[in-house]
């Protein structure tokens, strides 16, 4: 559900959160033979990164960010993370620091000096799109050792950066933005996710996209849902079905006619997976966002295309190759 609670809700989240991140990060790091040296400093910086990242979700908070306070705030998210993992682990960098503070700074400040125009709004996507797909992060978050993926600190910072900028800054409606889906989400999101599986499977094993894999176990499927629900489903579902298709709405005055376009974008942003341009599994994405894209028409929520475009995922992952 949107998450409307005051500072005590805030609180519960962040408690149950940290618990459960530092249990599943000790775990993490002993099942992949990764010393504490290396493990420690990675797993505190995930735990300072957390609560800017649940920040998002709770309007009461996004609101107290006032345009003033929040270049500050968004420019401490980005650094924060970076400065406990790499000075924990040696591999602090001056030049590194510069360039996440002038992302965060670049993309807080967008419309404080630009207008709120469709140009303008393109280009701001576009960024946050490249800065992705451009692994820019990679330059910056060195792996202090093999299997301890630190980029992806750079990914939540710019998700919490991007969507607060949007919301505080774009005034953009947060077409129910939030980490917890309600029983309406639940019901339109599984019926999308069950036409797609339908249509969307077979589709992928006949372009030779995806094959048959040994099954995955309970535990690792349970922790894809919630890894892909609470993180790529929420953010890609938030910026293509929350923010593109709504404005594609406004700027075209045609609900298909913007379920389509956002589809279509949906797809071309897939094309470098396992080599670029794949062209086929653009196709399989783009059929994939058009029933994501239906299931936030129906629900009203982008929450109900976060559980099909989860459940999509786990799915694959689950099942095939």
């Amino acid at each position: 559900m949107p998450m409307t609670q005051s500072l005590g809700g805030f609180r519960a989240a962040l408690l149950v959160g940290w618990i459960a991140l530092g249990a599943a990060g000790m775990w993490f790091a002993r099942d992949k033979g990764i010393p504490n040296w290396a493990a420690l400093p990675v797993l505190a910086a995930f735990l300072v990164e957390y609560p800017f990242y649940l920040v998002a979700g709770f309007p009461a908070l996004r609101e107290k960010l006032e345009r003033t306070r929040l270049p500050l705030f968004l420019t401490a998210s980005a650094l924060a993370p970076y400065l406990v993992a790499c000075w924990g682990t040696g591999q602090f960098q001056a030049g590194a620091v510069m360039r996440l503070a002038a992302l965060a700074l670049a993309l807080s400040l967008w419309y404080v000096v630009l207008p709120a125009a469709p140009a303008v709004d393109i280009a701001f996507l576009g960024l946050v799109a490249a800065v992705l797909l451009g692994r820019y992060f990679d330059g910056i978050y060195r792996p202090p050792y093999p299997g301890a993926d630190t980029a992806i600190l750079g990914h939540l910072a710019l998700i919490q950066i991007a969507i607060l900028v949007l919301l505080v800054e774009r005034r953009v409606p947060d077409a129910g933005f939030g980490f917890l889906p309600g029983r309406r989400d639940w019901i339109t999101g599984f019926l999308h996710y069950l036409c797609f599986l339908a249509i969307g499977f077979p589709l992928g094993l006949g372009l030779h996209v995806m094959r048959f894999g040994p099954p995955a176990p309970a535990w690792k499927i349970a922790a894809t849902f919630l890894g892909i629900l609470w993180v790529v489903a929420l953010s890609e579902e938030f910026f293509f079905r929350g923010v593109l298709q709504a404005w594609m709405e406004q700027w075209t005055g045609s609900r298909q006619v913007a379920l389509a376009a956002t589809s279509l974008a949906f797809g071309a942003v897939h094309l470098p997976f396992r080599g670029f341009p794949n062209w086929r599994f653009a196709l399989l994405a783009a059929i994939a966002g058009w029933f994501y894209g239906r299931a936030r028409n129906q629900a009203g929520s982008v929450r109900a295309s976060m559980v099909a475009h989860a459940l999509v995922v786990t799915t694959w992952r689950a099942v095939f190759v």
